[in-house]
């Protein structure tokens, strides 16, 4: 394994007017042009890390800034047993940097062989903390997902609810006859409506909504028991993000970017204090060969930038006063953890994006790489 000494390339650059005394006082505070927010450590519940040189490459990012994640199951092969999670939860401690505290929480892959005794295994191991479902082929890795939910996954999802272990799930339907940017509301209407209303006590997460059909469908639900991921992406950019000056690969990821309708809800539904909404980035990151290419990958390289990007939306809303909630209170509520005692500082300050990140595999390339953004965050 190489040193993280090999990675300090990977470090946030200084940024414009950078100033190293940081304030303890109050959430929010003005000192001359400058404002600065603290809050309490943010969690991250929707993460990939991916594995090997990959892996070392990119956990030092999330490391910094989170003070949990949860890490998604889908590798070659995928994480489908807790034996296999803590195996990999054991790689990524390794792999993080010499003084964290980052404390990543496993997953399962569900898959149609999924057994109700494997839960059991999970719930006892203390290390696994939901079950991730994506219905087959509908992205990264997801070849060995679930065909049938309701004809090969009722016993296990029986045994979750007994367990008390969340389901996360890919919000879309595979069928090809369904368009495209379709697939999350006939996913909700087909199969979700249907799964929370067999099984009402499970705990179930949308990951990283993208429409206005999702918030409708989550405020709908029982608070207690339905809740909802927001990316970075799906809070500052719309489909035509795809398109723009040509085709954007770094943009494309899978929910695809909606219209601006379906970006405003989703901005509205975040910033609105509902206790429902938490940070998942989805951050995904691809060799850049890979994104830019015949066949691009699906995914975007987030977590370097993810506190910059809600603090940027919270802000637009005028909404600072609930950027809180929703980075570090939410989350461990709906999981019934405690939230995170550590704090950290939003300053508000120019800097720029890194054009890309290199590892010894290739070159990552961030999102928004290249422009400045206006809030840094900083360990308190």
């Amino acid at each position: 394994m190489l040193a993280y000494s090999a990675y300090r390339a990977f470090e946030t650059p200084r940024p414009v007017g950078y100033c190293i005394t940081i304030s303890r006082n109050p959430k929010r505070t003005r000192r001359g042009a400058r404002m600065e927010l603290a809050i309490t450590k943010p969690d991250d519940w929707h993460l990939h890390l991916r594995d090997g040189d990959l892996l070392q490459a990119v956990v030092s990012h999330s490391a910094r800034h989170f003070g949990r994640a949860i890490v998604m199951p889908n590798l070659k092969p995928p994480v489908t047993t807790t034996a296999r999670a803590v195996a990999y939860k054991e790689a990524i401690l390794k792999a993080i940097p010499t003084g964290s505290e980052f404390n990543p929480l496993m997953t399962l892959y569900l898959t149609d062989e999924t057994s109700p005794e494997e839960i059991k295994i999970a719930r006892k191991s203390g290390v696994v903390y939901a079950v991730k479902m994506y219905p087959a082929g509908a992205t990264t890795n997801s070849q060995d997902g679930v065909t049938d939910v309701f004809g090969k996954c009722l016993p296990v999802l029986e045994e979750m609810v007994k367990q008390e272990m969340p389901l996360l799930v890919h919000g879309e339907v595979t069928d090809p006859d369904v368009d495209t940017f379709d697939r999350e509301k006939v996913f909700i209407e087909t199969i979700l409506a249907p799964l929370v209303q067999k099984f009402p006590q499970l705990k179930i997460v949308m990951e990283h909504i993208t429409t206005l059909d999702a918030v409708r469908f989550i405020e709908s639900c029982n608070k207690e028991t339905v809740a909802a991921t927001v990316t970075p992406q799906h809070l500052l950019l719309n489909r035509n993000s795809l398109f723009k000056g040509g085709l954007q690969p770094h943009n494309y990821c899978l929910p695809v970017l909606k219209r601006e309708i379906h970006r405003q809800a989703i901005v509205s539904a975040v910033t609105s204090g509902s206790r429902q909404y938490f940070l998942g980035t989805d951050s995904a990151p691809h060799e850049r060969r890979r994104k830019e290419c015949s066949c691009g990958c699906a995914g975007i390289y987030s977590a370097p930038v993810a506190l910059s990007l809600y603090a940027k939306v919270f802000e637009q809303a005028g909404a600072l006063d609930k950027l809180e909630a929703f980075t570090s209170f939410n989350g461990p509520d709906f999981y019934g953890l405690p939230r995170n005692t550590s704090r950290m500082v939003l300053r508000k300050s120019a800097w720029e994006v890194p054009k890309t990140y290199t590892y010894p595999s290739g070159e990552l390339v961030p999102m928004f790489a290249g422009e400045t953004l206006e809030w840094l965050p900083f360990d308190i």
